[in-house]
């Protein structure tokens, strides 16, 4: 039976903390932990090829299901769930690592709308950066890819000097991870290359993550049809 779901953390998590993410091979998982402890996991992370959610994010504590993400065969605009609240990360771009999400964690009030945050991403020869901003286009947290690391996969970097919510914590790790994996598809996978041919990027107009969830042009039916399933 599916872990479930954790309500939203109200408590802060440490402001400018670093997270640092371990895979191990043996049990296929990653553990990701704070830099000033790493024996002590904040978040696991299990993998699966064969389910609709490939990205699941559990705390480390209690084990209770914090989020997930959901990558596709040919669609370039992931989904994700958090505290069983669904959601997608928009591309802005066909070409550009550029994409957009609704937060709720970053919202101006907790009864208002969600905010507007972008993803933006910059590579080298060793290192994948994917830099979160807030909706004044401030950088509120940096996920860094290691491509060439056995163990230690990455970082996650809060910046600013916001004081960062488990909420936020918990969405940053959500979506930073999904938009890491994902974009490890698209530089190897030829039918993510079609899927950004077919896209049709651009900001998220209604604020309305549920209609984008069952669309997303021929490349989504695509994926629906390979998969027998809907988003």
């Amino acid at each position: 039976m599916e872990p479930a779901m954790q309500s939203p953390h109200l408590t802060e998590a440490n402001q400018n903390e670093t997270l640092q993410i371990d895979f191990t091979w043996a049990k296929m998982k990653s553990y990701i932990s704070n830099v000033s402890d790493p024996s002590k996991p904040l978040y696991i992370v299990d993998y699966s090829s064969i389910k609709k959610e490939c990205i699941l994010v559990s705390s480390a504590s209690t084990g209770l299901r914090i989020g997930s993400g959901v990558l596709h065969i040919f669609s370039i605009n992931p989904n994700f769930k958090l505290h069983g609240r669904k959601g997608v990360l928009k591309a802005l771009s066909r070409w550009k690592t550029s994409y957009t999400h609704q937060s709720y964690a970053f919202a101006a009030s907790p009864d208002g709308p969600p905010a507007t945050m972008t993803w933006t991403g910059h590579s080298d020869f060793k290192t994948w950066d994917f830099v979160c901003l807030d909706e004044r286009q401030m950088p509120v947290a940096k996920v860094k890819a290691n491509w060439w690391s056995v163990h230690k996969v990455g970082r996650i970097e809060f910046l600013g000097d916001r004081v960062i919510s488990e909420a936020a914590r918990d969405e940053i790790v959500v979506t930073g991870l999904t938009i890491m994996y994902c974009m490890v598809i698209r530089t190897i996978s030829l039918p993510s290359l079609v899927g950004a041919v077919v896209a049709r990027p651009g900001p998220i107009k209604d604020g309305s993550n549920q209609q984008l969830q069952q669309q997303d042009g021929p490349a989504a039916l695509k994926d629906q049809a390979l998969t027998g399933k809907q988003d």
